[in-house]
């Protein structure tokens, strides 16, 4: 369980590739992005109480050409791991489904780009970054870090770059990197990197699409407005963790937005709502 306590650095265990994503000692962004939106349903998914994706076949089409970049080793590794549900009949010998054959072509339109291979391909991946938020212990794991060149990158899958999605906060459609919260991720990514090696690194994001042909591309973040959202994702993750390691901890109870999947299941009737105070979906 993460505490709120504010402690140092070294009072936390070592992070390995092993231990990573069971270690809750540190905070990551995608534990701490569900209690964004609703604290109730982030909390009973940090407890393991609710799963807010039922199908797991999206994460795994992504960590299945992750790991084809990573190395053979962990390509193949990933293949003995999850066999059960790469392949038909969780059989080697029938091949791989439908979903997983789409991976590789997904697989093969980044590794033909020569600016995807000099950017992705050079650096060190799946490299660990610890740091610290005003007391609270985060983690990273960087999916290729050039430390040399000055830059790193987070490789993504994504369904349609071009797809809008409506944003509550904002008011207005925006893209995948805004919909998904990749703002707090990269943000947090270059803090963390920057104090664990004292550099500043460049961020990119190499995406691949799930389309029918794919489609790819290498996105930075070079504007002004990206630079200013970063700095916005990053101030955003720092004012509201101290809430949420309190409502981790039991020390404050969740809030509760009333309108997502846990909200709906655990819901109580205890009185009755004005036929006019009905609240509307943004």
């Amino acid at each position: 369980m993460v505490t709120a306590t504010k402690s140092k650095k070294n009072s936390h265990s070592k992070l390995t590739a092993d231990n990573y994503y069971h270690e809750q000692s540190y905070m990551d962004v995608s534990s701490f992005k569900p209690f964004l939106n609703c604290e109730a349903a982030g909390l009973a998914s940090y407890q393991g109480k609710y799963q807010m994706f039922n199908d797991d076949t999206p994460l795994l089409v992504g960590n299945y050409i992750h790991s084809h970049f990573e190395s053979k080793e962990a390509h193949q590794k990933f293949l003995n791991k999850n066999k059960k549900k790469l392949f038909r009949y969780g059989n080697p010998d029938k091949g791989l489904k439908k979903e997983y054959q789409q991976a590789d072509t997904m697989i093969k339109c980044l590794a033909s780009e020569p600016l995807f291979q000099n950017l992705y391909m050079p650096g060190d991946k799946e490299v660990i970054v610890t740091g610290d938020l005003h007391g609270y212990q985060w983690k990273g794991k960087v999916d290729s870090l050039n430390l040399e060149r000055g830059y790193f990158c987070d490789l993504k899958t994504v369904d349609n770059f071009h797809k809008k999605h409506w944003n509550k906060k904002y008011n207005y459609p925006v893209n995948f990197a805004v919909d998904r919260g990749y703002f707090y991720q990269i943000a947090l990514y270059r803090e963390l990197i920057h104090q664990q090696f004292g550099k500043w690194c460049v961020p990119f994001i190499c995406a691949v699409s799930k389309q029918d042909p794919p489609d790819k591309d290498i996105f930075d973040f070079d504007a002004d407005n990206a630079q200013q959202l970063l700095d916005e994702s990053l101030q955003t993750l720092i004012d509201r963790q101290e809430q949420v390691f309190k409502v981790i901890n039991g020390e404050l109870k969740p809030t509760r937005c009333e309108s997502c999947d846990w909200c709906r299941m655990t819901k109580h009737l205890t009185r009755s709502t004005g036929i006019l105070d009905i609240q509307l979906d943004s």
